[in-house]
């Protein structure tokens, strides 16, 4: 057997015996058999997007069919007749013709999940139209692993859409000038659709406009463009081509990275570089407990008292959020990078007995004076919702500065008493974590990031006995 044949085999081995660690199932021989079943580790997972008539729809079918994997748009999505999802997004639909952000979101997770779309993947058509929905797919583990967007310019599409017909009795679509049919019959038949007059098809293209300028930066690493002014076979051999290209990671390794630190040392802030330069799964403990409640799910239901009563989450509810996020397939596939958890040594003994070590652990460390420096000058504008900070980012008027307020969180005695408590814990966090790297939270957040970015590439050092 060829090296390059022996590669495929080893980074399945890899990943299976990755999952076994992960998992750790009662019956590991199974767990394995359920996992080569399944081998969709390299099932297409596409989406494509385009402003109207610049013939995405016809691109996604022709790539379906070409890589035997399922068509998921809006409209085959809510009909679905087993679901009860499906049956409220009609009724939304004949309401409005819109469905609801949420419940879309839903209907996607659901239909991916189904052991057809596991096996053979899927290709997302026109989904997302705006930002908020792709970062709700996000925020639910389901990563596309090429996104291809079709562009042209607005006055061919226009054209291209005011020369469509369809055919009423096969629904089949013609154009008067790239796709007439040749059969008389069809030809008196066909009838001009709805909804592409030149004034139509201008506002649409304007909405399309609006909403992809929010959802291209949420896929930095896996977007292409190409040039939907051009014969559609070649839009589809490129579109093709690009699908079927695997993607280098930055990392030397699968990152996961844990970031310890009191409020106000800049975790959050350092959490987003990382998962934007590496691809990784930004893992917030304290939203994804919101998250929980917000979806009122199960779990959120039982978060939902401790909220009102602003009482602490017990840690076997938190494991529970946490073990299921950590566990999904993109966490596992690309990494993570987790900040706000563990608080203590018992957490932090939690998160390792369910499996989750951290490959590299940061401590960022900052001097109190610097701390409420940064958040009791912190104020919010309650009137735009703007976010000020009276010393790095004053508010332009007097007007303005009169009505700022500051957040109950954000006093000088609550921010003491929360890095108390950190640091009550810190030396057992640090005894625990012993391969942790201690760095300097007090300077530009660009050169810590270069200092965390350097211990993850680099190899960790050996501490002399």
């Amino acid at each position: 057997m060829s090296r390059k044949q022996t590669e495929p085999l080893q980074c399945k081995l890899q990943n299976m015996l990755e999952q076994l660690l992960i998992h750790q199932p009662k019956d590991p021989i199974l767990f394995m058999i359920s996992h080569l079943q399944r081998d969709n580790n390299n099932v297409p997972k596409i989406v494509i997007l385009g402003p109207p008539a610049s013939g995405k729809t016809t691109i996604a079918m022709w790539l379906c069919k070409h890589l035997n994997s399922n068509l998921l748009t809006v409209e085959n999505l809510i009909a679905r007749e087993f679901s009860s999802l499906a049956a409220g997004a009609r009724r939304h639909y004949q309401n409005v013709t819109k469905v609801p952000s949420s419940l879309l979101v839903r209907l996607i997770q659901e239909r991916v999940s189904e052991e057809d779309c596991i096996r053979r993947g899927w290709i997302l058509d026109g989904i997302p139209e705006t930002r908020e929905q792709a970062l709700m797919i996000q925020t639910l583990g389901i990563t596309p692993r090429h996104v291809i967007v079709l562009s042209s310019p607005d006055t061919v599409l226009i054209e291209r859409n005011l020369g469509k017909r369809i055919d009423p009795q096969t629904g089949e679509i013609y154009h008067t000038t790239f796709g007439w049919p040749p059969e008389a019959e069809i030809q008196n038949r066909l009838v001009v659709p709805e909804g592409i007059s030149e004034l139509e098809t201008a506002r649409k293209l304007l909405e399309y406009h609006r909403n992809i300028i929010g959802i291209l930066p949420a896929y930095p690493k896996i977007l292409k463009v190409i040039s939907a002014d051009q014969p559609c076979m070649d839009v589809f051999y490129q579109a093709l081509t690009y699908a079927q290209t695997s993607h280098r990671s930055n990392a030397p390794f699968t990152p996961r990275v844990l970031l310890c630190g009191p409020v106000g040392s800049g975790k959050r802030l350092q959490a987003a570089l990382l998962a934007q330069k590496y691809g990784l799964v930004n893992v917030h403990c304290g939203q994804l407990l919101k998250e929980a409640v917000a979806d009122k799910s199960k779990v959120g239901e039982l978060i939902q008292p401790y909220f009102q009563k602003k009482m602490a989450v017990p840690d076997s509810i938190i494991m529970k959020v946490l073990g299921q996020r950590l566990s999904q397939q993109d966490s596992v596939q690309k990494g993570w990078v987790l900040h706000g958890f563990p608080r203590d040594l018992d957490q932090a003994h939690m998160l390792h007995s369910l499996g989750h070590q951290p490959s590299r652990v940061f401590f960022l460390n900052v001097p109190l004076d610097s701390i409420i420096e940064r958040l009791t000058l912190r104020r919010m504008d309650p009137v735009t919702g703007e976010r000020y900070h009276l010393m790095y980012k004053p508010p332009p008027t007097v007007e303005i500065q009169a009505r700022l307020l500051q957040h109950p969180k954000d006093t000088k005695e609550q921010v003491k008493l929360k890095m108390d408590l950190f640091y009550r814990h810190s030396s057992d966090l640090e005894e625990f974590y012993r391969q942790a790297i201690a760095i300097n939270g007090d300077q530009d957040p660009y050169t810590v990031f270069e200092y965390i970015e350097s211990g993850i590439i680099n190899p960790l050092p050996r501490k002399v006995p």
